[in-house]
């Protein structure tokens, strides 16, 4: 069978709730798992192949519904283990064909892929009909109320760009602080977000802050505590919740416990790093660097500061006098990891225990690369910054510039070129290799501080930015904006897409942009399909692909090009016809017709 089509018009199963009765079972509960297959699919018998105890048992599947287009199958299993890992085998008639997490395939396959079920608690509620807005601090908004300038830093006018890649990187300080950010809610409360995701808030020599001085409280220079604790409020009274950055694998060169294992070699404090009397500066850096001071989590000490103790860092920013809504981990999955030591599954669990213990109602997600799947089991982080399974083929798919190379990507070469296909099967690749659970609870980005900015990447093609923001708000994970992007701001870099917005004079802001994600945020925001469906394919073509978002409630399909087309998608073999148009052209009946000459997309609310 070639993979390449084998999400259309083939058996269908997700971990979503119109499939798994409960994925968030405990260990004796029973499951029900469906399966819906196309009438014209044929086979004998099918079967459900699930490890008990790491061994393999066999249970076949009872069909239950049968309607004029499809006929649904089910098969009950008992949950013996933390991890449930089960595939289904469909045979007869000289057919046997594997069902995975990646689709359909006609040899035996591994296990790597198996669709996951985790016994434990399910993630919050909450962010799954949730839209984050990620703030750099320094670039969002400058109240004029914080007057302080630090020592490592070069003051900057607002409205200047960033000089990028030079000696200044990292030290231009535009002054933005969180007293601004409070004065401009309005603005992201407008536009629908009701997250806010920061980059770090603590003292640091830099304005990216991820060298942090101390994890103690929040950096004078955005207006300390007070501000922080201010903005907290004012943001609960607008239910937008405030996530924060952690950088559990270093600290900065200037923090004070580097300075007191430097000047106290007997404390405990010298247990926290790794030292090397080869290394010029005589410890361990992050990447090599003097002023990243990796973290060595072999200590028990600083482990109890970190996450175990119950005024530790992890725990105090989440409790109810800070009332952070979870944290996101930078380089997570580097986090543990050095050289023949390897702590990082201990630490990650011990940070998702800590916040368990505080409050099991926050969020945990981390940057993650290369989407480490071992990392996403569902015991250590609870989702990813989800730029390797979405942003990374999406931007291959749809880029338009050619000066926008592998960069952050970490590869040495230009982005390749990639077809609808190849854009499927790399997302699949990924979304196979975790629970669907891990896959809801990712950030979806189509940028960020670390990247291009989107507008550049599609040279200025504003047809091409909403077809974009149609799928990240569409998709299964939780959307995050780069502030700016709303109002179509460029950048081709990471630092160079740290410019700041113009609060002052609104002419260059892209204020029809501004408009279309206002209405694709409310769409994401209001739709149970959206927050609870499923994902199947039903269109995947060079320059398209289409999907259905279904759940319990309510069905929906999504088209996105990349360019001009004239296409029509039969939704009637899927037991369709169409409602109304959400975002986009009108239809009806069950064929969708879309004609344009530009990169386009549409949302149809659809009936059965």
């Amino acid at each position: 069978m070639n993979k390449q089509t084998q999400t259309l018009g083939i058996p269908h199963h997700d971990g979503s709730e119109l499939y798994v009765s409960n994925s968030a079972p405990k260990i004796g509960d029973t499951v029900n798992l469906k399966v819906r297959i196309p009438n014209d699919y044929s086979f004998q018998e099918a079967f459900v192949r699930v490890y008990e105890d790491a061994e393999p048992r066999t249970y076949k599947l009872k069909k239950v519904k049968k309607l004029g287009h499809e006929t649904w199958y089910q098969v009950s299993i008992v949950i013996h283990n933390i991890h449930t890992i089960y595939r289904f085998v469909f045979i007869g008639g000289g057919k046997y064909e594997w069902l995975n997490a990646y689709g359909l395939t006609d040899h035996d396959v591994h296990s790597n892929n198996d669709f996951q079920i985790v016994a434990i608690p399910a993630n919050p509620e909450w962010i799954h009909s949730s839209v984050f807005y990620q703030i750099f601090p320094d670039r969002f908004a400058r109240s004029g109320k914080v007057n302080l300038t630090p020592e490592w830093a070069y003051p900057v006018e607002w409205n200047a760009l960033p000089r990028g890649r030079s000696k200044y990187t990292g030290q231009e300080l535009y002054g933005g602080d969180l007293i601004g950010v409070q004065e401009h809610l309005d603005h992201i409360e407008d536009l629908g977000a009701n997250g806010i995701y920061f980059t770090p808030l603590f003292p640091s020599r830099s304005n990216h802050r991820y060298d942090a001085t101390s994890f103690d409280h929040v950096d004078p220079v955005l207006g300390g505590d007070k501000a922080f604790k201010s903005l907290i409020a004012v943001a609960k009274k607008k239910k937008i919740r405030i996530l924060g950055d952690l950088t559990s694998n270093h600290c900065g060169v200037g923090h004070d416990w580097l300075k007191k294992a430097k000047s106290q070699p007997k404390s405990k404090e010298r247990s926290f790093f790794y030292w090397d009397k080869k290394i010029k500066w005589g410890y361990v850096g992050w990447y090599g660097l003097e002023s990243l001071p990796k973290l060595n989590y072999s200590s028990k000490a600083l482990r109890q500061v970190m996450y175990e103790a119950k005024n530790s860092i992890v725990k105090k920013w989440i409790s109810p006098g800070y009332g952070m809504a979870g944290w996101r981990i930078d380089v997570g999955n580097m986090t543990g990891v050095q050289g023949a030591d390897d702590f990082h599954s201990d630490v990650m669990q011990g940070i998702r225990k800590a916040m368990q213990e505080v409050n099991p109602d926050t969020w945990l997600v981390a940057e993650n690369g290369d989407f480490k799947a071992k990392d996403l089991s569902g015991l250590g982080w609870q989702g990813a910054m989800n730029y390797q399974g979405f942003m990374r083929p999406f931007w291959n798919w749809i880029n338009r510039n050619p000066e926008i190379t592998g960069g952050f990507q970490g590869l040495p070469f230009a982005m390749p070129k990639i077809n609808g296909r190849q854009l499927v099967a790399s997302i699949q690749e990924f979304n196979a290799s975790i629970p669907w659970r891990s896959l809801t609870a990712s950030m979806l980005l189509l940028d960020s501080h670390d990247t291009a900015r989107f507008r550049t990447v599609v040279l200025g093609d504003t047809n091409a930015h909403i077809a974009a923001m149609t799928l990240m708000m569409t998709y299964p994970g939780v959307p995050s904006v780069f502030a700016g992007d709303e109002i179509g701001l460029e950048g081709a870099w990471g630092e160079d897409a740290r410019r700041t917005i113009n609060w002052e004079d609104h002419s260059q802001w892209d204020t029809d942009f501004f408009a279309v994600v206002k209405e694709l945020i409310a769409l994401r925001k209001s739709h149970d399909a959206l927050i609870h469906g499923g994902l199947r394919w039903v269109a995947i073509e060079d320059d398209y692909i289409a999907y259905l978002r279904e759940s319990k409630k309510e069905s929906l399909l999504v088209v996105i090009s990349r360019t001009g087309i004239n296409v029509k998608i039969d939704i009637g073999k899927y037991g369709y016809k169409v409602n109304k148009a959400l975002f986009g052209e009108k239809a009806s009946g069950t064929t969708i017709s879309i004609k344009s000459k530009t990169a386009t997309q549409g949302v149809w609310l659809l009936k059965g």
